[in-house]
């Protein structure tokens, strides 16, 4: 098998267990029949930054302003954010987490970590463990390739 096929071969095999790895992580997660994936992610990005616009959030997420817009009005529905006009610029909204949202990232957190916790010490070997800390920073990088 040459190198490009090898690898061709590593990326599908890796882009199966990590969509299977979300969905599990999803799935044992209170917030999940509430929040999809992309409102989760917002919501962590404005624990992060603080206050962001509404294209700014867009950007990040790579969704259109439309579908940002919609996204936020669920959020907002659910009391997780609120809306504040710019002090330099009347016409734009910052969108920062309200008390109820910045409660919502540890809460987040908590679910996915346990049950992650858990399912590593119940199936993996200290080897497979290792292997796994080992292969963080190139996991990283790809999360991080645009």
């Amino acid at each position: 098998m040459s190198d490009q096929s090898d690898t061709l071969h590593l990326a599908a095999e890796l882009r199966t267990v990590v969509s299977r790895l979300v969905k599990k992580l999803r799935s044992h997660s209170q917030t999940h029949s509430s929040l999809s994936l992309t409102e989760r992610a917002v919501v962590k990005l404005l624990a992060q930054h603080g206050q962001l616009l509404p294209s700014e959030l867009a950007a990040q997420e790579k969704v259109t302003t439309q579908s940002m817009s919609q996204i936020l009005s669920h959020l907002a529905e659910l009391g997780y954010i609120t809306r504040q006009p710019s002090a330099t610029d009347k016409r734009k909204v910052l969108i920062s987490l309200s008390a109820a949202g910045e409660a919502l990232i540890p809460a987040m957190q908590q679910e996915t970590n346990e049950w992650l916790h858990q399912a590593l010490q119940k199936t993996c070997s200290a080897q497979e463990l290792a292997s796994l800390r080992e292969a963080l920073p190139a996991l990283t990088k790809l999360v991080d390739f645009d």
